[in-house]
């Protein structure tokens, strides 16, 4: 599982506030957290709303593309079971991954994100994370964002989404656009055969309430998730104190996209 922290964060900040390492001890995954340079940007945000840094073949996808082929390959780790999380700015770096690197990733869970295409410069992603659409659906038409490939996402990737709906960093509105491009890119590659909803509610032990959607396929496989933590700001959902942005109230949301990761087919498998 590759790990995106968000901005201002650090690799082992995200470490220790997601708990992720704890669960790959548990159950034997390996999990890699890429760590943004300040030179890169100065908050340290991944540039999700570059357009150069949303494209296939350059950019922050190719550089942590190739950082998960080479620690996959250096430590034999199934190239078939490659998942990638983040939140924040981390979150939406891992949506751009999942569509311009499909064949690599099995999956994606994205806390706190944005859709991919949803800026192409600095003012649009404020806007973005305001919950204006400025980038969205005519990213393509701006220009200097002709390299920007997924203002509709085409690659039907598995997807877990985590979002408080106190959430005043990145409105809850960007989560709900996470789950239609996934639930418009396996329309496209689904044809009519389409997906199934249920809903689930409930409280997490910490308290905090939740609701959660769940998009299952003709055979019954979940390929979307969506969790909506009641009450929560910008922060992990069950994350632990010792890390910046973490709400411990929350549902576990590591232990969700473990779970939802595990229970996928493997990448590229019938």
């Amino acid at each position: 599982i590759v790990m995106l922290h968000g901005c201002t964060q650090s690799a082992d900040d995200f470490a220790a506030g997601t708990q992720m390492n704890r669960l790959a001890d548990e159950h034997g995954f390996l999990v890699v957290y890429p760590e943004q340079a300040a030179q890169a940007n100065h908050s340290k945000c991944w540039n999700w709303f570059k357009p150069q840094d949303q494209g296939r073949g350059a950019g922050e996808p190719s550089l942590i593309a190739g950082i998960v082929r080479e620690v996959a390959q250096r430590h034999g780790a199934d190239p078939r079971r490659i998942f990638v999380a983040g939140l924040s700015a981390g979150a939406a770096m891992a949506v751009v991954l999942g569509e311009t690197y499909p064949e690599l990733f099995a999956g994606v869970g994205a806390h706190s994100g944005l859709a991919c295409g949803s800026a192409h410069d600095i003012p649009s992603a404020l806007a973005a994370m305001k919950g204006g659409r400025s980038g969205l659906p005519g990213l393509n038409t701006v220009p200097g964002a002709a390299r920007a490939p997924c203002s509709q996402a085409a690659q039907a990737v598995p997807v877990i989404v985590f979002h408080g709906d106190r959430d005043h960093t990145v409105q809850q509105t960007n989560g709900a656009q996470i789950v239609q491009q996934a639930l418009d890119a396996h329309a496209a590659q689904a044809g009519a055969a389409g997906l199934r909803l249920s809903t689930h509610s409930g409280v997490a032990p910490g308290g905090r309430r939740y609701s959660r959607n769940v998009h299952t396929d003709a055979e019954g496989q979940a390929r979307i998730e969506s969790w909506t933590v009641h009450g929560a700001g910008h922060a992990w959902a069950g994350g632990h104190a010792s890390g910046s942005f973490t709400d411990s109230k929350g549902p576990n949301a590591s232990a969700e996209m473990l779970r939802f990761f595990m229970a996928l087919p493997r990448a590229g498998s019938a």
